[in-house]
C-alpha cells in the first residue's frame, strides 16, 4: 500500500473534508478525492461517508484511521532517525495564513547564514499534529491540552474591521471555513449582510482591496494596508492568544531550537502591531 494514500486518508479524516485536507497536502480537491476513492477500491472497504457538511468516517474507517496513524508516527521517526545530525534537515514551521505571512516578511530575522538546516513553512488553519511529528514548531491560537507538548504564551492577537479608504460596498467579505474565531464572529454578527465568500483568508485581503465590502482582519494584517482603514475598535470577544508550541523532545534541539527562540523574539519585538493599539500587556519569557 502507498504510504501517501494514507497520509491523505488521515489528513481527510483529522480535517473532516476535501477542501481543508487538500489545502494541507498541497493539492487540489478533484485529486484527493480520486486517491481516496482509489484506496477505498483497493480496500474494498467504503472509508467516509460523503456528507453536504464534509466527510465522516464509516466504522471501517474509524479502524483504519488507528492503524494509519501508528505508520504516520513510525514515518515520522524514521524521518527524524535519518535526518539527525545531518547536514540540510528542515525545521517544519506551521502557522496560520496571517501569521506565515507575517513571518515570511521578517525572514531575515529567521534565518541566519551558516545555519545548516532548511525551513520549511507549512500554512493551514487547521492545527497541525506536533505530537506526530507533522510539524516540529506550531504557531497557535490556544494553548495546547497534550501533556507531550510544551507551549509558551508569546502574547495576544486583536482583530477588528476593515475597508478600502475610498469606500466601496457596505456588505461583509467572509470565508467560506467557519475556522477561526473572526469568520465564526462575522457569521454571528454580521451573517445577513455577507455579500461575498472567499475560500482562503488572503483572497478576503484581495477582495478588500478591491471595496467589495468589509471584513475582519487581524490589527497586525489590516493596520499595514495603506489602502485599508479600520472601522472602530478591536473587538474584545475575538482576541486570540499566541502560543509557540513544540514537542518536549524536540525543547532543545541543536536545529529546531534556535529557530523558536528567533521566532519567539520576532513576534515579542512586533507585539504593539498584533495587539492593534491596545494596552494589554504580552508576556515575555524565553522558549
Amino acid at each position: 500500500m502507498d504510504w501517501n494514500d494514507l497520509r491523505l486518508f488521515v489528513l481527510t479524516a483529522r480535517l473532516g473534508g476535501l477542501t481543508a485536507a487538500a489545502r494541507a497536502a498541497g493539492t487540489s480537491p478533484p485529486t484527493l478525492g480520486r486517491r481516496l476513492q482509489a484506496l477505498e477500491a483497493a480496500l474494498g472497504r467504503s472509508l467516509f461517508e460523503r456528507r453536504p457538511t464534509g466527510y465522516v468516517l464509516t466504522a471501517a474507517g474509524r479502524d483504519l484511521l488507528a492503524h494509519a496513524e501508528a505508520v504516520e508516527t513510525a514515518m515520522h521517526d524514521v524521518e527524524r532517525w535519518r535526518d539527525k545530525g545531518v547536514a540540510g534537515r528542515t525545521v517544519r514551521v506551521s502557522a496560520g495564513t496571517w501569521t506565515s505571512r507575517f513571518l515570511a516578511a521578517h525572514i531575515a530575522e529567521i534565518v541566519a547564514a551558516g545555519d545548516g538546516f532548511r525551513i520549511a513553512f507549512l500554512t493551514a488553519e487547521e492545527r497541525l499534529d506536533i505530537g506526530r511529528r507533522a510539524a516540529d514548531i506550531g504557531l497557535r491560537s490556544r494553548r495546547p491540552q497534550e501533556a507531550w507538548l510544551a507551549a509558551q504564551l508569546l502574547g495576544r492577537v486583536e482583530h477588528a474591521v476593515y475597508e478600502r479608504a475610498e469606500g466601496g460596498a457596505k456588505g461583509f467579505v467572509a470565508p467560506t471555513e467557519t475556522i477561526t474565531a473572526a469568520s465564526q464572529w462575522v457569521r454571528a454578527h454580521h451573517g445577513a449582510e455577507i455579500a461575498i465568500e472567499a475560500s482562503s483568508p488572503r483572497l478576503v485581503l484581495d477582495l478588500l482591496r478591491a471595496g467589495a465590502g468589509r471584513a475582519v482582519l487581524p490589527c497586525f494584517v489590516g493596520d499595514a494596508e495603506p489602502a485599508l482603514v479600520r472601522l472602530g475598535a478591536p473587538i474584545p470577544t475575538i482576541m486570540v492568544e499566541q502560543w509557540l508550541v513544540m514537542h518536549h523532545e524536540e525543547r532543545h534541539d541543536p536545529t529546531v531550537r534556535p529557530v523558536a527562540r528567533r521566532i519567539a523574539r520576532l513576534l515579542r519585538a512586533h507585539r504593539a502591531a498584533f495587539l492593534g493599539g491596545s494596552e494589554l500587556e504580552a508576556p515575555r519569557s524565553d522558549p
